[in-house]
């Protein structure tokens, strides 16, 4: 795989003076990477990298506060890893940054749906163009554009925004978000939206896997929606329950989600959960002209205070 050997070289050069180093290896099948903990030369070894290393690995950084940790990122993942160096919640010193030019990683579920099964996989070819898989002796020829995240049309970060040592070369951020996908939802009946939405929560398992693969919820052995003291929030299994937790983690993340991906993609009954996020972001931008995690020495809008905001007319109210 292109910039593989290289990227290895330069983890075991750095490998003595840190603790670990997070990257993904192959997973339980041909088709799914995993996360992988880089703790000797040996480990290095199994490393892999491609359009199969869905995972964004910053979501363990808070977890590892204190250590000395590298981690590889592609271009949405470094977005994270500068939105907690916003925030305080990584020490940069602590950390070294290994960034590759991406360019778009895969969905299972579209995969899913062009294969028919993902019990089955015997196989899987990466090309440059996409993957070809094989299963139940039968090949099947993906291009990235059919079966690629959504989030990767989209992507104007192919590159690590943030990085310490960059592997391959640079890859043209030339894609534009115009935010058409919030932008078609809103123009609904409002009456349309609600029964929408409350037709997805009526089908969340309230497991939480949203949250925990989340790399900007680091509250989560104090989360609202388990804590016992205070009480915020009911343990009932209803509708209302869970659209009350959605709707408080997407308000927590306002200004913070780097559309990373990661809680639609972990969601095991496949809730499209990142359009809340987008739709907070597509505000965020339009009254702050603000990206999360595009920008190192740029201060989150909800974090400072003005008192006259350029595009907030509180006198006009």
């Amino acid at each position: 795989m292109q910039y593989l050997d290289e990227l290895k070289s330069k983890i075991k050069e750095k490998l003595p003076d840190l603790d670990v180093v997070i990257g993904w290896e192959q997973g339980f099948d041909p088709l799914r990477a995993t996360p992988l903990f880089m703790r000797t030369e040996e480990d290095v070894d199994k490393l892999t990298w491609g359009p199969l290393c869905v995972h964004n690995l910053a979501t363990y950084l808070t977890g590892l506060k204190g250590k000395k940790v590298g981690v590889v990122v592609k271009g949405c993942d470094s977005r994270s890893i500068i939105e907690l160096l916003q925030e305080k919640l990584i020490n940069r010193e602590d950390i070294t940054v290994f960034g590759l030019p991406c360019e778009g990683v895969i969905s299972m579920k579209k995969v899913a749906r062009a294969v028919g099964t993902l019990d089955y996989i015997e196989k899987v070819d990466v090309t440059t163009k996409g993957i070809t898989v094989s299963a139940e002796g039968k090949d099947y020829d993906l291009p990235l554009t059919e079966v690629g995240a959504d989030k990767c049309g989209r992507c104007q970060y192919h590159n690590a925004l943030l990085s310490d040592v960059f592997i391959g070369d640079t890859i043209d951020d030339s894609a534009e978000d115009d935010y058409s996908d919030v932008t078609e939802f809103e123009a609904k009946p409002r009456e349309e939206r609600l029964n929408y939405w409350l037709a997805q929560m009526d089908r969340c398992l309230r497991c939480y896997a949203c949250r925990n693969a989340c790399p900007l919820c680091v509250c989560r052995d104090h989360c609202v929606a388990q804590s016992r003291d205070p009480h915020w929030m009911s343990q009932d299994d209803t509708v209302q329950s869970k659209w009350f937790f959605q709707m408080i983690h997407a308000m927590h993340l306002a200004g913070r989600c780097t559309e990373c991906g990661e809680c639609e993609r972990s969601c095991p009954v496949g809730i499209p959960i990142l359009l809340l996020r987008r739709k907070m972001n597509k505000q965020i931008n339009e009254l702050f002209d603000y990206k999360a995690g595009t920008k190192i020495d740029a201060k989150p809008p909800l974090m400072a205070f003005k008192v006259e905001e350029d595009n907030i007319n509180e006198r006009g109210w």
